[in-house]
């Protein structure tokens, strides 16, 4: 048995990659991983003891380009698509998660006719997912009956706890950061504090960190600031209540932990999958959602008279946890 990891260009895909491919070596089932030269496919895997080979092809994102980029786009797809025949002749399957990377071998697999699996991350099914599910042996999404587990990092569930009040607030731009909440964030700490916060945790991303931190002593204000962190399960432990952008692995990380949020989609995500996503959980009544451009100090109110307990309990409930496993073992029994 041998099996194809693809996808990638941002840190969601590759993050599910990544667990699929954990979920893999525990089973000792052998993964190649192809992703692309462009986006952060090369720094995640090119060193990554987790496959047994890594294959890094020229391919492009198509759903942004117009006119003759697109042409040419298509084309170059096209042409790595072949490049993926060889590697796939002693595959059992692939198992792609999406993201201009994936393009050319899951048209590969479908091309070879070798299984193809397909996870899709969002609430809005991507393009190129839309155009290879018909192809695919096994469609698995966590905002789509019949609900799969998203594949989130069992320490989130370790740490979970059911929320009952807001001491504590956590700031998430993801993992480049957003100007936008980092701006938000300075503008209405002082009214988090008469509310009673006694700590703030922020991820600022590189570029706006000192500002951020500055901003912070300027106010007076104690709170924790860092750029990145590795150890996000700790931080969002310590939060009762979370400001953050809606990609869906750190939707599904907030639900594994139980900790209920605002949600500030992204204003530019492809297809405004950002707002699909987040609305999945407003919808449930296990998050509270505002349009970037709708921000205003205003929402702290509304965020205090939230029932805290009621949407942690809802996140629990949610929650499930071992997704890479349960996806795993169901493609298994399908081969």
């Amino acid at each position: 048995m041998k099996a194809v990891i693809t996808g990638g260009g941002t840190g969601g895909h590759l993050a599910v990659a990544k667990a699929f491919a954990r979920e893999l070596k525990k089973n000792e089932i052998p993964a190649i991983y192809i992703g692309s030269t462009k986006g952060q496919d090369r720094g995640w895997f090119e060193k990554d003891n987790l496959f047994s080979q890594t294959f890094f092809l020229d391919s492009t994102g198509v759903v942004n380009q117009k006119g003759i980029k697109k042409l040419k786009a298509l084309w170059q797809i096209g042409k790595e698509t072949r490049k993926t025949f060889p590697i796939l002749e002693k595959i059992d399957f692939v198992l792609s998660v999406g993201g201009f990377s994936a393009a050319p071998a899951a048209l590969g697999a479908v091309a070879k006719k070798k299984p193809l699996f397909i996870h899709e991350q969002n609430a809005h099914i991507g393009s190129l997912n839309k155009v290879l599910m018909p192809f695919a042996k096994g469609f698995f999404s966590s905002f789509h009956k019949p609900y799969y587990p998203y594949p989130v990092c069992e320490e989130f569930f370790k740490t979970a706890r059911i929320r009952e009040g807001i001491e504590t607030v956590i700031f998430l731009g993801g993992s480049q950061g957003a100007s936008a909440i980092n701006s938000f964030a300075l503008e209405i700490a002082p009214l988090l504090k008469e509310r009673g916060v006694k700590k703030i945790f922020h991820q600022t991303g590189t570029k706006e960190y000192q500002k951020v931190k500055e901003g912070y002593e300027k106010l007076g204000i104690e709170a924790e600031v860092f750029e990145f962190t590795n150890d996000l399960p700790t931080y969002l432990a310590k939060a009762d209540f979370a400001i953050s952008r809606a990609g869906a692995g750190t939707l599904w990380e907030l639900c594994a932990n139980n900790l209920p949020a605002l949600l500030i989609p992204y204003p530019y995500a492809a297809n405004d999958h950002q707002y699909k996503n987040a609305l999945f959980f407003s919808l449930k009544g296990a998050a509270l959602i505002r349009r970037q451009e709708n921000l205003e100090a205003s929402v702290v109110k509304e965020i205090f008279a939230l029932p805290i307990k009621e949407m942690s309990l809802k996140l629990k409930e949610l929650a499930k946890p071992n997704g890479a496993e349960v996806i795993l073992k169901k493609i298994l029994s399908t081969l």
